[in-house]
């Protein structure tokens, strides 16, 4: 009797994969950093029981309606919104991702920003590097200080409450905004929940961790940044399109608010041209929020012992669908 299929769509390292060989046969995009081309994706999904996908792939309804033998599909992230979650449970596949493991990695990233931006990490060791260092002066290079600040975390999910636990070590006051209050949240951390304009208004680090929904795309405009202190540092975590990337260029080239701290964007890879890359007062990096070794491979056991228990009869241990 043949092994179901399993299409992975970027190379993972083959000691993440022993539970899913056990089960499947599996084909791999041979890349870690090349996307599958779609007609590739295409080709493959057609015969495949499982996917083991990546935040970046598109699986769409046109994808699953050509895949008709498709069970599972195991994302390599948190969030799922890359795949037609309604067109899944038509078709009645299941679909996981990976939670909880990447909270802590995650998090340490977030604040690793908001660090890097206050104290223009990435600029200071520019200016090294470049040879422009001459000499020491009382307010070379100056940022903002972190500690007794007032942050305001915008999406208290698992990665929030985390980002808020490291804030308590700097002693800062913690403000958020949520779809639901956190009352567990508000009494351990001393957390204040906030409208969320008057989040804004208040708070010195604005932190976007909220999942990408109907009511949080573009939820941060030009009216938004504008609620700002002209002081405040941005800080986006979360998913790109959460953002009004043309009114966050204009809050920072008017100096509505002071800097910023992105790892994710509208469009990924950003264009290396995006006026936002041309910013001193900007730290951008390449979506690498869960990007320690650590964590990647315990994500990568995740997805693969989800499908592995899929296509075995059992429940998958982190199924959304």
């Amino acid at each position: 009797m043949h092994k179901p299929y399993v299409y992975i769509t970027r190379k993972l390292p083959e000691e993440t994969l022993s539970s899913l060989r056990e089960v499947a046969e599996i084909g791999m995009w041979p890349f870690e950093e090349e996307a599958v081309p779609r007609h590739v994706l295409f080709q493959e999904a057609k015969k495949a029981n499982g996917l083991l996908t990546m935040l970046s792939d598109k699986i769409d309804d046109e994808l699953m309606a050509q895949s008709p033998s498709l069970k599972v599909i195991a994302n390599l992230a948190v969030g799922y919104d890359n795949i037609d979650i309604d067109a899944a449970k038509k078709k009645g596949i299941a679909v996981c991702n990976t939670p909880d493991v990447l909270t802590d990695s995650t998090a340490d990233l977030t604040f690793s920003l908001i660090l890097a931006t206050a104290r223009r990490i990435v600029e200071s060791a520019l200016y090294v590097k470049e040879g422009k260092w001459n000499s020491w002066g009382p307010l070379l290079l100056a940022g903002a200080d972190v500690h007794h600040k007032t942050i305001g975390i915008v999406g208290m999910g698992r990665i929030g409450e985390a980002v808020a636990r490291r804030a308590k070590g700097f002693d800062m006051n913690i403000l958020y905004h949520n779809r639901n209050r956190k009352l567990h949240t508000e009494s351990g951390l001393g957390a204040t929940y906030k409208e969320f304009h008057d989040l804004l208004k208040e708070s010195d680090f604005v932190v976007c961790l909220a999942p990408l929904t109907a009511e949080t795309r573009g939820m941060f405009n030009r009216e938004a940044f504008q609620f700002m202190k002209k002081s405040a540092i941005f800080i986006n975590a979360g998913r790109g399109a959460s953002v009004d990337e043309k009114a966050l260029i204009e809050a920072l080239q008017n100096k509505t608010i002071v800097g910023a701290g992105l790892d994710v964007y509208v469009e990924e890879p950003i264009d290396p041209q995006h006026p936002l890359l041309s910013m001193s007062q900007v730290v951008a990096l390449p979506h690498i929020g869960s990007a320690s070794v650590e964590t990647r491979m315990k994500m990568a056991e995740l997805a693969a012992r989800n499908i592995a228990k899929k296509l075995s009869g059992e429940e998958p241990e982190t199924q959304v669908l």
